[in-house]
């Protein structure tokens, strides 16, 4: 069930239950921004594609930590990765925000992104939309709602307008429907998950 328009979702629930609330909800850092519209839920110990399943470790001490806190961290050695910490503290659920629509601040994402061919492909990826926003990984652990990054209200998407589909990128509990995305949005990654 989406969040009201308005407000951000209650992020002491499971990550499969916020994934899907986050969606119209807006990431900023700075003058730079944009509306959620594509994440993947990543569980603690019941799911063994998360990074929370062998329990906490120096890399992943954010994930475990309050709701509403930024888990930031490098993957295949040049990408960062933006996480939204949910469940309780302690158990180490996330939200991968996998794709954005750009709406502050595209100047600045163009010169972070110099090579996407289209505003659509400044955000269309966990990785692309991190350097878009000039997220770092000295940002782990912020408070979403305090810190330089921040999560804040945004549009309402009604359950019919989200599509869902396996987590992509993983090997582990593939099998999952655990991605969540804006139908029909042009700035979702590929390849894109279809309405079934």
């Amino acid at each position: 069930m989406p969040a009201p328009g308005g407000q951000l979702p209650d992020l002491s629930h499971p990550a499969v239950e916020v994934a899907p609330q986050l969606l119209g909800c807006v990431l900023r850092r700075g003058k730079h921004a944009g509306v959620i519209v594509e994440v993947e839920a990543y569980g603690a110990e019941d799911d063994a594609a998360s990074h929370a399943y062998r329990g906490p470790t120096p890399r992943t001490e954010a994930m475990f930590g309050p709701p509403g806190g930024l888990y930031v961290y490098l993957i295949y050695g040049m990408h960062l990765c933006a996480n939204v910490v949910c469940c309780d503290e302690g158990i180490g659920g996330a939200v991968l925000i996998r794709a954005l629509r750009p709406v502050t601040g595209l100047a600045g994402m163009r010169r972070n992104r110099p090579k996407a061919a289209s505003d659509d492909q400044l955000c269309s990826g966990p990785g692309k939309l991190t350097a878009a926003l000039g997220i770092r990984k000295g940002d782990d652990g912020l408070n979403l709602t305090t810190g330089a990054v921040r999560l804040e209200p945004g549009e309402r998407v009604d359950t019919c307008d989200i599509v869902t589909g396996p987590r992509i990128g993983i090997s582990k509990a593939v099998e999952r429907p655990w991605r969540f995305a804006v139908a029909n949005d042009a700035n979702v990654s590929r390849p894109r998950p279809v309405a079934r």
